[in-house]
């Protein structure tokens, strides 16, 4: 699993169109505004160039004044600038022509001595021959706490989609691994599950037989038509975990203490990852077959058995698998034959962006790219909001969080945020989020889609409500 410490671009546009003008002015103000809204002070051991971004090249030199308010921490003995600070303010000058601006801040407590340290850097003047207007991210917090928010860009792969990419909003970091590392995920809580990999659009049914050795393709070739998506079947519902997230709905049934009660399931193994380039807008998401096994879970006293073998072997291999209560799942590949790290631990991520194996009402399992989640199985909780009255994103504040409207469904922002036929994104709908800390975030995607039409890279921005 790969980890990034993605920094939120903020798209210049936004910084002017996200606030309100000036009647009296005729000309756009020239704008400065910090790129990123809050940075994780873990993920500075020595120093970090802090940036800053114009709403137009500057046609004239100029500068900004910075201040600077400490929290538990003091200039020269924990941080300094560069520029040097004098009073705790600094000042920045630009020049004509200048695409954008930064200074360095110097980390001088690494490693840390304490997490209770904040710094907030906060623009408080713009000297420029024009008219100019503090707008946009016009503060950065440097501190241990939780991210006040940002834009951010999950790596899921462009139009191929490859990877699964974890998102935890505290701290703005996001983990991508690709959707055919693993097949069978265990689950680490009180209940005795077994999921199957649904990016891969993997299916597994059920076989009234404890043998394992007693199955082939030949007992099975009629029932291998049936475990699959895609077939416009409802019955193939079946077939996978349901897609809401409740555990207890998996398509391998709970795993029981009594061996006997434990049956074979046949296992459609998915597809692997497209490869092949497709038509600007479209998506190649799945490429060959990964074929099948035929599986058999057991219960033990720390966690699971698993058998498996492809359809005719006549022997089988054994792996036991014990849970690991940090994580929802411990994944398994039967591929490689090992476990693979796939989701960070519970309480380290909010929402993922992924391909997945969702319902079409009336025409069974089907797939589905450019699909986000949140983390129903540790807690997080999640509901979505029109947009269309009075109340939307920009004015939602935490007073208007209203409890009672989390749904009990993973796919809250699922895929209801943008048209795949069309193109369009539903540029009213956005989502209010309350992660296991008990911090309230709201969220509104930008875009699915790169400005030349290619799909599969996302983008979305997200604040605290404090």
């Amino acid at each position: 699993m790969k980890l990034t410490k993605i920094t939120g671009i903020l798209a210049l546009f936004l910084l002017i169109l996200g606030c309100e003008k000036e009647e009296t002015f005729e000309q756009e103000p020239f704008v400065v505004a910090f790129l990123e809204q809050s940075v994780d002070y873990s993920s500075i051991p020595d120093t970090k160039n802090i940036e800053l971004v114009f709403s137009e090249v500057p046609a004239t030199d100029g500068s900004v004044t910075i201040e600077i308010n400490a929290s538990n921490a003091e200039y020269g003995v924990d941080f300094e600038t560069l520029p040097e600070a004098n009073n705790s303010q600094f000042e920045l000058p630009f020049h004509a022509g200048e695409q954008q601006l930064s200074f360095v801040f110097k980390n001088l407590i690494y490693p840390f001595d304490r997490e209770n340290k904040n710094i907030e850097f906060r623009i408080s003047s713009i000297q420029y021959d024009g008219y100019t207007s503090i707008q946009g991210y016009s503060n950065c917090l440097i501190s241990f706490d939780t991210s006040l928010g940002g834009i951010l860009e999950p790596n899921t792969g462009g139009p191929n989609e490859q990877n699964a990419v974890f998102v935890d909003l505290s701290t703005g970091t996001m983990a991508e691994v690709q959707r055919d590392m693993w097949d069978l995920s265990f689950y680490c809580g009180e209940e005795n599950r077994v999921a199957i990999n649904g990016t891969v659009y993997m299916a597994a049914g059920i076989i009234d037989e404890t043998n394992l050795n007693a199955v082939n393709s030949q007992t099975v070739a009629d029932y291998q038509q049936e475990v699959a998506i895609g077939t416009f079947d409802p019955a193939n519902e079946n077939f996978i975990d349901a897609p809401n997230g409740h555990i207890n709905q998996t398509a391998i049934a709970e795993i029981s203490e009594n061996d006997e009660d434990n049956k074979v399931y046949l296992v459609n193994m998915g597809y692997e990852v497209g490869t092949n380039q497709p038509p600007v807008g479209s998506v190649e998401v799945v490429g060959d077959s990964r074929g099948w096994k035929k599986i058999r879970i057991l219960k033990k006293p720390q966690g699971y058995l698993l058998q498996y073998a492809d359809l005719d072997d006549t022997s089988f291999q054994e792996v036991e698998i014990t849970k690991s209560p940090e994580y929802n799942f411990v994944h398994y590949s039967m591929v490689t034959h090992q476990e693979v790290s796939v989701e960070p631990k519970k309480d380290q991520w909010d929402i993922a962006f992924t391909v997945y194996t969702n319902i079409n009402e009336g025409a069974g399992s089907y797939g589905f790219s450019d699909f986000v989640i949140h983390n129903l199985k540790a807690g997080v909780q999640a509901y979505a909001l029109s947009g269309n009255g009075d109340l939307n994103y920009q004015n939602f504040q935490l007073a208007n969080v209203d409890d009672s409207q989390f749904v009990n469904d993973q796919r809250v922002i699922g895929a209801s945020w943008r048209d795949v036929l069309s193109g369009a994104m539903f540029d009213t709908m956005y989502y209010i989020l309350k992660d296991l800390d008990g911090n309230y975030y709201k969220i509104k995607m930008l875009a699915f889609k790169k400005d030349s039409g290619e799909r599969g890279y996302p983008k979305f921005e997200y604040q605290l409500l404090n």
